[in-house]
């Protein structure tokens, strides 16, 4: 009979540690998703690692891997600034990895460094430099800082001639509800394609020679592939929007997607559509605010004309009452000379008992009126007297 082998279980995990390091020895870069990702309060990071089925999406490998806090501590910061995301799951990467085996924790991966340009693609890591360097340059506030007319009228569009979204923004355009008119000009370049951010540049120098007669620049394309719209990432492109001497308004029809044109324009915009809508509601906002103002000013004048027409009738009532007062002042005034006139009067006197001497109709206020021989009426309350004077003396001579 054969005498069995026997050997501890701790004997075993040395044996298969032993093949296993000894059969990967060097590093590999592994393609895989990510699963769960946990971070040890000590600084390390645990990341399940798994491959799924193209066809039914199911998971077919998994493994996990772990990155040491000393490592952790480098490679975390530089994978989130560069692909702009934070280390979880979801994620395609790329890393760099020693294969192990543990006694109690079995088999496992240890990641010395991931590749942040495997998870967000060349061009992304070509935009981010793009973005940092134009951020350095200060490029993202110029062209915004410029002043959009009150009434952009005369616009300058740089679009393809047989795009449907030029097309699209210059139906909305003329047919807007308000009869609201615009000056159009297109200055055609491609859209798309290595050739693009060149054509572009090259329309919007022509652009620039002529701003006198321009209020704005329109940079206008439809929908597309993602890929479609790479050019607008350009950096070149990129500087001379920034720099541009004209407001500038994007509206590249992306519905996710914001690239570098749109960070250093004016105004960005989904769709060429919506940037047509944006001019639009400029002038309606100018309209309301002149109706809003007309508004006020015909308040103001109504207000005015009411106040200066209570002013009138306050005046009116004052200069009545004064013309009143005047009227029964004068009217008293007149009853006493009339009682004055009439107290005067010869035939007042007459009423008390006195009479009058009258010579050919005028008062003998004197001795010196008449001479003797002379002949007069003496006036009396009830009658006269027609009289002649026999003689006359003056008052020495009583």
């Amino acid at each position: 009979m054969t005498k069995r082998e026997e050997i501890t279980l701790g004997e075993l995990q040395e044996r298969i540690k032993g093949v296993i390091e000894s059969s990967f020895p060097q590093k590999f870069w592994v393609r895989a998703e990510t699963g769960e990702v946990k971070i040890h309060s000590q600084g390390h990071c645990y990341i399940d690692l798994i491959e799924k089925s193209k066809e039914s999406g199911g998971v077919t490998a998994k493994i996990q891997a772990v990155v040491w806090a000393s490592s952790f501590r480098m490679i975390k910061p530089y994978f989130e600034t560069t692909t702009g995301r934070a280390l979880e799951r979801g994620l395609s990467i790329l890393v760099n990895v020693q294969v192990t085996y543990s006694q109690v924790y079995g088999m496992s991966l240890v990641i010395t460094d991931i590749d942040p340009a495997f998870t967000i693609g060349e061009q992304e890591i070509i935009r981010q430099k793009s973005i940092m360097r134009l951020s350095q340059e200060g490029m993202f506030e110029i062209n915004s800082s410029l002043d959009i007319p009150l009434l952009p009228r005369r616009l300058a569009v740089i679009s393809s001639e047989g795009a449907a979204g030029y097309r699209d923004f210059i139906k909305h355009l003329e047919n807007n509800d308000y009869g609201f008119s615009f000056s159009i000009t297109l200055f055609s370049a491609p859209m798309q394609g290595e050739g693009a951010p060149d054509g572009i540049i090259a329309q919007m120098e022509r652009v620039a020679f002529e701003m006198d007669n321009f209020d704005i620049l329109l940079i206008l394309r439809g929908g597309g592939a993602a890929q479609d719209l790479v050019c607008f990432d350009d950096y070149n492109l990129a500087i001379n929007i920034a720099q541009f001497p004209l407001p500038v308004v994007i509206g590249i029809g992306h519905d996710h997607d914001y690239h570098i044109a749109d960070m250093v324009s004016h105004t960005s915009l989904k769709t060429p559509t919506a940037a047509a809508a944006f001019i639009i509601d400029l002038f309606v906002a100018e309209e309301q605010q002149l109706i809003f103002l007309s508004r006020r000013v015909s308040l103001s004048l109504h207000t005015r004309l009411q106040s200066e027409i209570n002013n009138l009738e306050r005046f009116r009532e004052r200069v009545t009452v004064a013309l009143r007062t005047h009227c029964k002042e004068g009217e008293h005034m007149l009853d006493i000379f009339e009682r004055r006139v009439i107290s005067a009067s010869p035939f007042t006197i007459l009423e008390r008992g006195y009479s009058l001497a009258l010579k050919e109709g005028k008062k003998i206020g004197s001795v010196k009126d008449a001479q003797a021989g002379d002949d007069f009426t003496l006036l009396l309350r009830d009658g006269s007297f027609n009289c002649t004077i026999n003689s006359k003396r003056d008052g020495k001579e009583r």
